[in-house]
């Protein structure tokens, strides 16, 4: 839910607070006559080289039929990884808990591989998710929270019945900004109160962004071959631009939300986030389904497809007419920097590129959204805890509301619930209030929005920032978001797909690809083509912080 913070910012605050930042920079260089460098040397934590390392899926799949690996040495593999990289060693901590039946699964997926092929593209590929979706195994599912330690689920979510279908290891679940970042306006994303404070791998004292925080840095730091993440606002794309991973929010209702922990109907969607384009796409294809149990994905009947790999173009943005949303732009003079490189590139791949292709109606729907958000999670929220185990003691929002004031000390130590007790004072979803905000907030999204800008200009895509570079991680005063474009796609429940555009002094800046409903397969062609011409990402390399410095007069 990250970036209706970032789109509601005053511009006008922001346009000072750079003069300032500028102003303060401009008289200490002209103090010391000398230009400001950026030194890299600090020693990094020392990491052994890793045989699976930015290897993709189908790379994955290929050593499995060769007989290279199996899949439960590439299991093994992945949980050597975790206990390196993520417990000990640079501490990623993006991963809550392990599948204690990891191995015993990929044994079977093996056997099932010798006696009578592989499923699919999936089969016996280890994948992370995050631990606001269902698993009725032995691992539980939280959303972060003490509240709901110890919860396992009576059935599975559709997303995880469709990752078990298609083959793919379940390794564990990922850490996230608790709640989906839904509980408070000053919170730090990538921390819970269960997982602590999940860190950025290419720079660990930087913010991986949320609420998608730990399946962003498990895929980055390969300790996996992909993951889950979900998305209301923003929680998919920010984190995947934040650590230079591929990150599809599909259109809402291309995958069921069932036994996913709730934000909004609305807007709620599971996404895959991966390393690259065509392991995203893999990933998607797998998740697909109409569920009798979520009204919106029947609407995806004809829509959606179980691969989409066939839509993987190297050619991709030959003749695309591709705007740019440049009232997302403005925020960062380096960011603004790598998406003029971007546009060079896709004009050099045969994309029509039209310039100044404004949403009209940008930051119009926010303040109508953030109504419908706390209405929904409300009704949504309790829906879910009703359903279940009798063994969980909250059932209601309000009793999650109490267990965090009884329990400040591991759950409230650095910010507050201020958003909870704003859904809390929420009526009913018949009310007003948020059917007026629900209509409004879609039409000026979605109608008025997205769609107007490219009926207008003919386009096939828009494109804009995803994100500025990683903050430094700050649990005292919370997020420092510097700008974002998540809200129209996400509010309008469009497709948003982020890859990686590029670094800013070594920290990961993504580019946005967001169209119409249903258009993931020609936002899948765009992207790959864009990052095939570019092929921008680079592994982390786990510094433990940038040494920013001005060096003195000789």
């Amino acid at each position: 839910m990250d970036q209706n913070q970032t789109d509601s910012q005053d511009s006008s605050n922001m346009k000072r607070r750079e003069f300032l930042q500028l102003s303060a920079l401009g008289g200490a260089m002209a103090l010391t006559g000398a230009a400001v460098s950026c030194s890299q040397n600090i020693s990094k934590t020392k990491v052994a080289d890793f045989e699976l390392d930015e290897m993709t899926i189908a790379e994955i799949q290929k050593g499995m039929e060769s007989g290279q690996y199996s899949a439960k040495k590439i299991t093994e593999l992945y949980l050597s990884r975790i206990e390196e990289i993520d417990r000990s060693g640079p501490k990623v901590n993006s991963v809550l808990e392990v599948n204690p039946d990891a191995i015993e699964i990929a044994e079977a997926l093996d056997k099932e591989r010798a006696e009578k092929g592989a499923r699919g593209p999936m089969h016996g590929i280890p994948i992370l998710i995050k631990d606001n979706i269902d698993t009725a195994d032995k691992m539980t599912t939280t959303a972060g929270s003490h509240a709901l330690a110890g919860s396992i689920a009576l059935q599975d979510s559709f997303v995880a019945q469709k990752l078990r279908q298609a083959g793919a290891i379940i390794l564990g679940k990922t850490n996230l900004s608790e709640w989906a970042n839904f509980r408070s306006s000053r919170s730090s994303s990538g921390w819970s109160g269960r997982g602590g404070q999940t860190n950025n791998p290419y720079v660990l004292d930087r913010n991986p962004c949320g609420s998608s925080s730990g399946s962003a840095a498990a895929t980055a730091a390969s300790l996996c071959a992909a993951a889950i993440g979900t998305e209301t606002n923003g929680s998919v794309v920010c984190p995947s631009s934040a650590n230079s991973i591929v990150g599809i929010k599909p259109t809402v209702g291309l995958i069921s939300r069932t036994g996913i922990i709730p934000i909004a109907h609305s807007q709620d969607t599971a996404g895959p986030m991966a390393r690259t384009v065509a392991d995203a796409a893999a990933l998607l294809g797998a998740l697909t389904g109409i569920d009798e149990r979520d009204d919106a994905s029947k609407q995806s009947q004809g829509k959606a497809h179980t691969d989409y790999t066939q839509f993987l173009d190297p050619n991709g943005l030959k003749g695309m007419r591709i705007g740019v949303a440049r009232n997302s732009f403005g925020f960062h003079e380096k960011v603004d920097k790598l998406m003029e490189d971007a546009i060079e590139v896709m004009k050099q791949q045969g994309a029509v590129i039209i310039d100044e292709a404004k949403i009209e109606t940008h930051r119009q729907y926010n303040p109508h959204a953030f109504q419908v958000l706390l209405y929904e999670f409300k009704a949504d929220l309790n829906k879910y805890l009703a359903g279940l185990s009798p063994n969980v003691k909250v059932k209601t929002l309000k009793d999650i509301i109490e267990f965090n004031e009884q329990n400040r000390d591991i759950e409230m130590p650095y910010f507050e619930q201020e958003t909870f007790l704003k859904a809390e004072e929420k009526g009913p979803l018949t009310e007003k209030e948020y059917l007026e905000a629900l209509e409004t907030g879609r039409r000026l999204a979605g109608k008025e929005g997205i769609d107007a800008t490219m009926a207008k200009h003919n386009l096939d895509a828009i494109i804009a920032p995803t994100g500025g570079p990683p903050w430094p991680t700050d649990l005292i005063n919370g997020d420092h978001f510097g700008g974002g474009s998540s809200s129209a796609a996400a509010i309008s429940g469009y497709p948003n797909i982020t890859v990686p555009a590029g670094y800013i002094f070594g920290l990961p800046v993504g580019i946005s690809f967001f169209a119409e409903a249903y258009s993931d397969p020609k936002l899948i062609k765009i992207t790959y083509a864009f990052e095939q011409a570019t092929k921008h990402r680079q592994p982390p390399k786990f510094l433990p912080s940038i040494d920013l410095t001005i060096p003195e007069i000789a």
